[in-house]
């Protein structure tokens, strides 16, 4: 293999991932509906887990095939980029609203799930068995508590048929060839990113903070940046955090109780910039309600430097 054709298997990989995810969710949701499951709990489950689906397979793969540094780092860069670019680059078009909701509760909880993966990946410098299903409790806790304000809620919440009911034949073909999709895109993602890494001789560390997290979140980027230039963006913040609180519970649990997930020291380091991150943006949502177009632009500019270090380093 050279490098070319591990670019090609990597976008390959990347393609499988996103419309796998789509079709898992669109034939789950489906489902969910032909059982009578109310539309709000299943966007708030299915759906939402759905977005996660990427980072969850490449956490997974990279764990069960000993890449522990590209499963942490996917997520942790992951999450930095759905802050510093989703955010930035959306406030470049429109200010972004933030709900009261999502500064006293969401971003404050992200913090504290933050400070827990922190503190657990430092205890032994890995998140063990133990610490997995630590982290699918709490989402189990998480979940439970957005179904319950959501449904307390419902009277402001579309119920939304807007979930087409397909075939149960094209749902049993959405799930099965969703999950193939998945189960092979994130195979194709960590053989081919590990293989850069090495060719180039750059860090697995490296190549999960950049590439394999840009390409895990296109998803959320591209939905956000469009719903942003129809300026449809008042849950932009929430999403983004909500998407961050799945990517640590809901991915490092899985991939951490299926195989111990190593960690190393430039680990804790970007957890760290993680949460000086998540607390910036805290700071911006809480002065005015919004984030406007020059803490866009500096949320963009933050980033930049971050891959500066991140690759200087």
């Amino acid at each position: 293999m050279n490098i070319i054709t591990a670019l090609i298997i990597l976008v390959i990989g990347f393609f499988l991932l996103i419309k796998g995810a789509d079709f898992f969710v669109e034939g789950s949701s489906s489902v969910a509906k032909l059982l009578r499951v109310p539309s709000i709990i299943i966007g708030l489950t299915i759906v939402a887990m759905g977005t996660s689906l990427p980072e969850c397979a490449v956490s997974v793969t990279a764990s069960l095939s000993g890449n522990n540094a590209l499963a942490v780092s996917n997520v942790i860069g992951s999450n930095i980029f759905n802050l510093l670019v989703v955010c930035g680059f959306c406030a470049l078009f429109t200010p972004l609203a933030v709900q009261k909701d999502t500064i006293k509760r969401d971003i404050p909880f992200s913090l504290i799930c933050t400070f827990v993966m922190l503190i657990l990946g430092w205890i032994g410098m890995s998140l063990g068995h133990l610490d997995g299903v630590i982290f699918l409790v709490i989402f189990a806790g998480f979940i439970i508590m957005m179904v319950r304000s959501a449904l307390n809620a419902r009277s402001e919440v579309q119920d939304g048929d807007e979930i087409e009911v397909l075939p149960v034949w094209k749902c049993i073909v959405f799930i099965i060839g969703g999950a193939i999709a998945i189960k092979y895109g994130g195979d194709f993602v960590v053989d081919g990113a590990s293989f850069i890494a090495s060719a180039m001789g750059l860090s697995q560390n490296l190549i999960g903070l950049t590439i394999v997290a840009l390409g895990t979140s296109l998803p959320e980027l591209v939905t956000s940046i469009v719903a942003a230039k129809k300026d449809e963006v008042d849950m932009a913040v929430g999403n983004v955090i909500g998407s961050n609180v799945f990517n640590i519970l809901f991915v490092l649990g899985i991939a951490a109780t299926i195989s111990p997930v190593a960690f190393i020291f430039e680990n804790v380091i970007d957890i760290i910039v993680l949460i000086a991150v998540t607390l910036i943006i805290w700071f911006f949502a809480w002065s005015k309600n919004e984030i406007n177009r020059k803490e866009g632009v500096a949320m963009l500019a933050l980033y930049v430097i971050y891959m500066v270090y991140i690759i200087v380093r």
